[in-house]
């Protein structure tokens, strides 16, 4: 056979040569063709692609089952679903994520790759699809109305239990932080200004807090994914699948994959939804709020190192200046910001491309897929880069710290019940104006002793509740 041979294949609009060694068949040669857009390829994406298989292997058990083909045809498109799971011929959806359609070109790409790979599994040579047809066989009991989303959803899923170890990983580091931080007093701040003292473990612990009540949240949108509508085949009326073809289909879902897989209550209304798509792509918009959150605090305490916070020290990865010697920037919570304005901007799409699914179907879920496999992967890369590079490294500056903490005004504040807001708010007055400190100005004005004095700021009595008798 010629390096360069092609065969010649045939659809609604005719014949289409086709490269003899390749599993696909016309309809991705004209889905290559037509669609040059986002330069991100189906193949860039290992877990659609398997959910698209797992869809596929979950039909063609249902549909052996139901009558609907032979159990010759069913047992080759398993072994040829097993080979996609296994990570194998992905190479051969050479096909823009992005595309018109409603995503017919990504499952026709499937049906064609396992048909031919069927067929040569039964003996015969790729394109002889009087044995195993791509719509006939592969596509049985199918439409992509179904068959997309649904594996969209195992994709998703299968993208959410790998993501959530990464984020595991970040709350364990900075709880960690936490612990090493534990006896740090420093000033605490609100709207920019002093505040009152805590300690930089509590810092790093409410980072920690705020990522892990985003675990549960996470974990709650992608059971949605759970749901599919498998059945409904165009609309979801079912049209050309045969009775109890969409229940053995969730059932062998359930089979392959371990996880509680459901038919959705209504087809009709499932098909043409995105709510889990909208709800976990919210969930990862909330989660990347609270990493720019923390980056910007990280960015505010390394500040300096002379002119700033200066109460951290953050891992020095490379020149910050190209003119001004001896800078280093905060290159990693940098990064990490822009990772999350991008996951919002996202989500922004995804709203968008759901709001604009039309009657019975939103022809808009492939932008919302690859929006939404693009943000997990943003957030993912981003966490590891912002742990390994950044939080595992940071140092504190506990004498910054602890200066910053006894020139502050705001330590006047564990004064309130002692001596009363108004002779305390004439003390901070006074300090402000004159550049003194609090504590000598109260021993000066006789308001306290220092034995009191002393008592009153002893460090374990500004971080928490206490009664303080004097």
């Amino acid at each position: 056979m010629k390096k360069n041979s092609s065969r010649i294949e045939s659809d609604l609009l005719g014949c289409h040569e086709v490269p003899e060694s390749a599993y696909y068949g016309v309809q991705t040669a004209r889905a290559m063709e037509n669609f040059h857009i986002s330069g991100r390829l189906l193949s860039d994406f290992p877990n659609f692609i398997i959910g698209m298989a797992i869809t596929k292997k979950a039909a063609a058990m249902a549909n052996i089952e139901v009558g609907m083909i032979t159990q010759e045809q069913g047992d080759a498109v398993v072994w040829a679903c097993d080979q996609l799971i296994a990570g194998k011929y992905h190479d051969q959806f050479p096909i823009d994520m992005i595309q018109g359609g409603a995503g017919t070109s990504t499952n026709m790409a499937a049906n064609e790759v396992i048909a031919n790979l069927a067929l040569e599994r039964m003996g015969h040579r790729r394109g002889e699809y009087q044995y195993c047809s791509p719509n006939d066989v592969v596509n049985a009991s199918q439409s992509t109305n179904d068959a997309y989303p649904c594996a969209i959803h195992m994709a998703m899923y299968l993208e959410h239990l790998a993501f959530m170890p990464h984020l595991e990983q970040m709350i364990d580091s900075l709880e960690k932080k936490s612990k090493e931080f534990a006896h740090i007093i420093k000033m605490g701040r609100t709207q920019l200004q002093d505040a009152v003292p805590m300690t930089l473990g509590q810092s790093f612990g409410a980072f920690a807090a705020s990522l892990r009540g985003e675990v549960k949240n996470l974990k709650a949108a992608a059971t949605e994914f759970l749901t599919v509508n498998m059945g409904a085949t165009a609309i979801g009326t079912g049209i050309c699948s045969k009775p109890g073809y969409s229940k053995a289909c969730i059932k062998a879902l359930r089979n392959l994959t371990g996880w509680n897989i459901r038919l959705a209550d209504n087809l009709i209304e499932a098909t043409s939804a995105t709510s889990c798509m909208i709800q976990y792509s919210s969930a990862m918009k909330r989660l990347a709020i609270k990493i720019n959150k923390m980056c910007n605090d990280l960015r505010l305490l390394s500040s300096g190192p002379r002119c700033g916070l200066y109460e951290i020290r953050l891992p020095q990865r490379q020149p910050g200046s190209s003119i001004m010697p001896g800078k280093v920037n905060p290159v990693i919570p940098e990064v990490m910001n822009q990772v999350c304005y991008k996951v919002i901007g996202n989500d922004m799409t995804i709203s968008f491309a759901s709001d604009n699914g039309q009657l019975e179907l939103n022809v808009m879920e492939p932008v919302i897929a690859y929006t939404l496999f693009e943000s997990v992967h943003l957030l993912e890369n981003g966490l590891d880069t912002l742990r390994t590079l950044c939080i595992d490294g940071i140092r504190a500056n506990q004498e910054r710290c602890r200066q910053l903490v006894e020139r502050s005004i705001g330590i006047v504040t564990m004064l309130n019940p002692i001596i009363g807001y108004k002779q305390s708010t004439q003390i901070a007055k006074e300090a402000s104006e004159t550049g003194r400190g609090v504590y000598e100005l109260i021993l000066e004005h006789q308001l306290l002793t220092k034995e009191q004095l002393d008592k009153i700021l002893q460090p374990e009595n500004m971080l928490k509740p206490v009664n303080i008798k004097i």
